[in-house]
């Protein structure tokens, strides 16, 4: 087998904590414990970030592949190079900072600019700029209505999340079947339920023993009280508005002293989202919360909600199934392929619907006992191995390109 020269745009790791930045450290820390044949690039624009960190990142991935790894790093921010490589489309190959590959990756929408002969791999993760477009500032929504349809042509391989963005992109950008492999993402083994039992009992209460989900509390202010609990970057397309007021009127018909925990840092046209938070008795945004105290997060939650009206994979839904919670998520996009049978899926747009699936949820105990043995089981199927072997596979047959 020849060794390949292979680098990885490892910005949206470095600069991103959730979302895409932990999609592509979680892909290739699998993918560097997979493979030790192969030299690997890693590079990352690094100007403004705080060195500390990007040290600490450098250290933990030579920790895994020390010995076929490089890391070179671009001293510009992240929106300088977006300038020079994808408004101004100045022609500086990537390889000017890495050396001469054989095949680059992109786990981030775009492509920069290569030598000719190097092969190309690209993720795109969903098409929400073009399905749901009112749902972004219009800057960023024109630079991606550029962008990415131009990285999307020139990829020798386009990655998908899941089959639904798949079909999207056959559909809207016309893109030919056979260019487009689906790799679904892995679900961490730290997300798992407690030892002591495989599901956290009804109301949210806390295992014995469970330290993590006691310190949680106090740490972020969430109290006593049981909560339901939702995760994601605070845009419009999450729907959070609708789950506020969902939320509010279970509340008010169950007479429950519960709470909805919305996590996530904020992102774009999340104002409305403060706003109706504002209004309501026991309804609270956590902003970021770390990546260590997610799993402890959803092991606490009475139910996990996620009415989102777009996704390309929806990784939280698993996650908290992965947690022994069970889910009531939208019934659209991706999310009935990453669900299955395990949630109960509803209408995003009708609030009378999810809020009584909230309710169906928290009063019935055998169907709640259902769903966390069912999401148990779908969870399981997603790993990062398993991610990593796929995409290991594609690129190892780079020559059949």
């Amino acid at each position: 087998m020849q060794k390949l020269r292979i680098g990885i745009d490892y910005t949206s790791a470095v600069r991103q904590q959730a979302g895409i930045g932990r999609y592509t450290r979680e892909l290739v820390t699998a993918l560097l414990r997979l493979d030790r044949f192969h030299n690997y690039t890693v590079f990352a624009a690094t100007g403004g970030l705080d060195q500390d960190r990007w040290t600490g990142e450098i250290n933990r991935l030579h920790g895994i592949g020390d010995r076929q790894l490089t890391v070179r790093h671009l001293p510009l921010s992240d929106d300088w190079l977006a300038r020079i490589w994808h408004r101004l489309r100045l022609p500086l190959p990537v390889e000017l900072a890495t050396g001469r590959l054989d095949l680059l990756y992109s786990p981030d929408f775009t492509l920069p600019p290569t030598w000719p002969g190097t092969r190309t791999l690209l993720t795109i993760h969903d098409l929400s700029f073009v399905r749901h477009p009112d749902a972004f500032v219009p800057a960023l929504r024109r630079y991606l209505e550029r962008v990415v349809p131009r990285s999307v042509e020139r990829a020798d391989v386009v990655l998908a999340d899941s089959a639904h963005t798949r079909a999207d992109l056959v559909s809207l950008f016309g893109i030919s079947p056979d260019r487009v492999e689906v790799i679904f993402p892995g679900v961490d083994a730290r997300f798992q339920p407690t030892p002591s039992s495989a599901a956290p009992p009804v109301g949210g209460a806390e295992h014995p023993g469970s330290e993590g989900t006691e310190r949680l509390r106090k740490r972020y202010g969430i109290g006593e009280r049981p909560y339901v609990l939702s995760v994601g970057t605070l845009q419009p397309r999450k729907n959070y508005v609708r789950l506020i007021h969902a939320f509010a009127k279970s509340k008010a018909s169950q007479r429950r002293d519960m709470q909805l925990l919305i996590a996530g840092g904020r992102g774009w046209l999340f104002q409305d989202i403060v706003e109706e938070a504002e209004k309501y008795d026991g309804v609270r945004l956590l902003d970021f919360v770390d990546d260590e105290d997610l799993p402890a997060l959803y092991r606490g939650a009475t139910l996990f909600a996620f009415p989102s009206l777009y996704e390309g994979f929806g990784l939280p839904v698993l996650e908290a199934m992965a947690c022994g919670v069970p889910v009531v998520c939208s019934g659209t996009s991706s999310l009935p392929e990453v669900a299955g049978e395990a949630a109960l899926l509803v209408d995003p747009f009708d609030v009378n619907e999810l809020s009584k699936a909230l309710d169906r949820v928290m009063e019935d105990d055998e169907q709640r006992q259902r769903m966390i043995e069912r999401g148990l089981t779908r969870a399981a199927r997603f790993t990062w191995e398993r991610s990593a072997r796929q995409l290991f596979d594609v690129m190892t047959s780079w020559e059949d390109l």
